[in-house]
């Protein structure tokens, strides 16, 4: 890839030739040493100098590189992690990484996958034997060379014994080959973690997916933790090696030079049959689910369970605002590769939905993922502010009579983390969102008058659908067992008594569609869904149920409903598009709330995701896309005038990544790293950005003068609207790992109160004008 305007030309003395990739982190570029070494230089973002935090993490990672620099691993040749624009240079390593490999070619097999074995393990020796451990460990940071596999990307590698900047709230790695203790107490993080990860690494190299796969994180995360891995594909003779690395337990896994000893010993070919008589090879056409920096997803909910259908995908090649991955520095050329929907989700994650269909017994450890290298927020903001001194909002609003700041959490049928959403009315929030239907509390004390469970494990980012007056509308997952009922229903249930009044059958298509899971919204005093076959809009009234009208879809297409102030759209694609998870080009349709008659179509240059309303039109972001490759940020706003069709796009001036939102009028994108950046929806000029060390925010939620963002750790933090200003924040109320991309807002304003949804379905609520310090 050619280096671009506004590459330097130079980095520490090495004239680069050519861009190798581009991450959240920095930039990797091929240069070459004065004696024509080809090597590889990574240049870290602008925008992460200045982060004190991300400045200590890079030099532990070139600490931890010059460590372990070896026949595994790439040599750190150079490095100025204080250079005002910090780098690092290694030596170049040719070749694709193993996730790239198992993308395009398949799962690895025979002598090659036990070359990989003893590599890894070796490996795995050398960097333990300097007292450093990797705990990153994952298909995209192996990089299979000529000479052997190595291991790159030291970025969150830590020395034993050495403080981790992993505090209260805060976890780092990429959960489907993290190890159990590594997601429950990452201060207790050793060599053994390291194990656990080769050992998913390398039931991943030898079937293409991973052994505690499931349809999204929040279950992947719980399988590692508390499920029995998957190996029936496993060749039997690796499969007796892998087993005891993924004991539950640290000290029941070998050390690396054990398993050194034990690869050694298997046969050069790793045939043989698993124990139900299929051959060796498993999935041999499997498609992986490595977490790959650049994207996520996030928010992620998978194609299927079983064999999901490849993306296809390119090396990231804009320049973006806050992404989320730490670029490796393994150089290789940048290989075109095709992990699955789950792994190269998009940034508001649009993709086809399937229901998750696990059994749980307890709720997960950890929240959702959104990125490669997910980092969980520590109990300050590394120099944004400590509370001392913070502004506070003016305030025009009053508290609830009678409040006190309070915290409870909601248990459901299914105990997920970081599902409630919760709307206000009266003196009263009504929240819901994984295993539950809705739950109505109090906001004065957060007391529960009622709560509807729901027994099945819906799509990550289902929440409630809203309420009225009189009704409150939620969705009900059946069970895994119980397949008569349907998959999903809308719910209606009465406000005062939590009485349910009736129930529906709901489509699964909008995620595909407009990248938001939203089959139902409430619109006045109607409920407007997709039933259940996925071929038609139903509106009824929210509290009787009795349908008002119904309307097919548009012949050879699937919709979903979208607001507009007090107006309808319906935004459609086509079957083939929603197959393909990649609607780009779809159309809008005015749709009339009293009779469901569709206006004329209006087509979009997209893929676009809807994020609010201005000035009456329908305004959304366009995601960026090149050829076959997932979205990986948005470049374009677009505005949809309702009432003439109207269509206007207003270009960024760069790719912006990050979570959309609106609020009176401005777009909001808040990135993976804390950076909020707010857009003018006419111009798209950027108005202000503010850097808030709130990872994986989502929101904004305005109201009392300020602007709300909050992640899954149930950290808030308020900005001034006007500037974008720092006003105060709050520190983690709840273990769970942030990162996540496309997340709808968390908080829910009552008068002067906040009300926060954090992981683990744990509410707080607390005065804007006296919120909690940040310690």
């Amino acid at each position: 890839m050619s280096l671009r305007e506004g590459d330097p030309a130079e980095i520490g003395g090495y004239p680069l030739e050519a861009r190798l990739g581009s991450g959240g982190m920095g930039t990797v570029f091929l240069a070459r040493t004065s004696s024509g070494r080809p090597i590889a230089v990574k240049l870290i973002h602008r925008q992460f100098a200045e982060d004190d935090e991300f400045r200590i993490r890079f030099r532990q990672e070139v600490a931890a590189a010059r460590r372990v620099s070896g026949a595994f691993t790439a040599a750190v040749v150079d490095a100025a992690p204080e250079a005002e624009q910090p780098w690092m240079a290694t030596t170049y390593i040719e070749g694709r990484t193993l996730a790239q490999h198992c993308a395009t070619e398949g799962p690895l097999s025979g002598a090659e996958l036990r070359r990989l074995a003893i590599g890894m393990a070796e490996a795995l020796r050398d960097i333990h034997r300097v007292g450093v451990v990797h705990r990153d460990l994952k298909p995209s940071n192996v990089v299979l060379s000529p000479e052997g596999p190595r291991v790159i990307d030291f970025g969150i590698s830590r020395a034993v014994g050495q403080e981790t900047l992993t505090m209260t709230g805060r976890v780092i790695g990429t959960p489907p080959f993290m190890s159990p203790e590594q997601l429950q107490s990452p201060r207790e993080v050793g060599p053994w973690s390291d194990v656990f990860s080769l050992g998913t690494l390398l039931v991943y190299a030898a079937t293409g997916r991973g052994p505690f796969d499931a349809d999204s994180p929040y279950m992947t995360a719980y399988q590692v933790v508390h499920e029995e891995p998957s190996l029936d594909a496993v060749p039997t003779t690796l499969r007796a090696v892998v087993e005891p690395c993924l004991d539950k337990e640290p000290k029941g896994r070998p050390s690396a030079d054990e398993l050194l000893v034990l690869l050694r010993d298997l046969p050069t070919d790793l045939g043989g049959t698993d124990a139900d008589g299929d051959g060796a090879s498993g999935v041999g056409t499997g498609r992986t689910r490595d977490m790959i920096t650049q994207q996520h997803s996030a928010t992620p909910t998978s194609l299927a369970s079983t064999a999901p259908t490849a993306v296809p995908t390119a090396a990231p090649d804009s320049a973006r605002v806050d992404a989320s991955d730490s670029v490796p520095l393994s150089a290789q050329p940048a290989v075109p590769s095709a992990p699955d929907a789950e792994s190269t989700g998009t940034l508001t994650g649009r993709r086809l939905r399937r229901r998750w269909r696990p059994v749980l017994a307890a709720a997960v450890a950890v929240a959702a993922i959104g990125g490669g290298v997910a980092a969980l927020n520590a109990s300050h903001f590394g120099g944004v502010g400590d509370g001392k001194g913070d502004s506070v909002v003016t305030s025009g609003a009053a508290l609830p009579d009678g409040f006190k700041p309070w915290r409870t959490t909601v248990r459901g049928g299914q105990d997920l983390p970081d599902e409630l959403r919760c709307v206000a009315r009266g003196d009263a929030v009504y929240c819901g969102g994984g295993g539950v239907v809705a739950t109505r509390i109090r906001v004065k004390d957060g007391s529960h008058r009622w709560t509807v469970k729901s027994p099945g494990v819906p799509a990550q980012g289902m929440h409630m659908v809203g309420a009225t007056d009189d009704t409150v509308l939620g969705y009900r997952i059946a069970a895994q067992d119980d397949p008569q009922s349907p998959p999903t229903e809308v719910v209606a249930i009465d406000a005062k008594s939590g009485r349910e009044l009736w129930s529906a059958p709901s489509g699964a298509q909008s995620q595909a569609v407009t990248g938001q899971t939203q089959d139902a919204l409430v619109i006045g005093s109607a409920v407007v869904s997709v039933d259940g076959s996925d071929s038609r809009f139903e509106a009824r009234a929210a509290h009787s149920g009795e349908v008002l009208w119904t309307t097919p879809f548009p012949a050879g297409t699937r919709c979903a409903p979208v607001p507009v102030g007090t107006r309808l759209l319906a935004m459609c694609a086509t079957d083939a598009e929603v197959d393909a998870v990649s609607a780009r080009h779809p159309t809008l349709y005015a749709l009339d709330r009293t009779s469901g008659k569709l206006g004329a179509p209006v087509a979009v240059d997209g893929p676009a995701v809807p994020v609010g309303v201005a000035d009456g039109s329908l305004v959304l972001l366009r995601e960026h896309t090149e050829e076959a490759a997932v979205p990986d940020g948005y470049d374009a706003v677009v505005r949809v005038d309702p009432a003439s069709g109207k269509v206007t796009y207003s270009p960024l001036a760069r790719t912006c990544a990050g979570t959309p939102g609106m609020a009176d009028g401005t777009v909001y994108v808040s990135g993976q790293t804390g950076l909020v950046m707010a857009l003018d929806p006419a111009t798209g000029r950027k108005k202000w950005s503010q850097r808030t060390g709130v990872e994986g925010a989502s929101g904004p939620v305005a109201g009392d003068g300020a602007l709300y963002f909050s992640s899954a750790t149930g950290r808030v933090v308020a900005l001034s609207p006007d500037h974008g200003k720092f006003l105060w924040a709050t520190g983690a109320r709840a273990d769970g790992l942030t990162g996540e991309l496309g997340a709808t807002p968390r908080v829910t304003l009552a008068g002067r109160a906040v009300v926060v949804a954090a992981a683990k379905n744990t509410l707080f609520a607390f005065d804007t004008q006296n919120p909690p310090k940040s310690r």
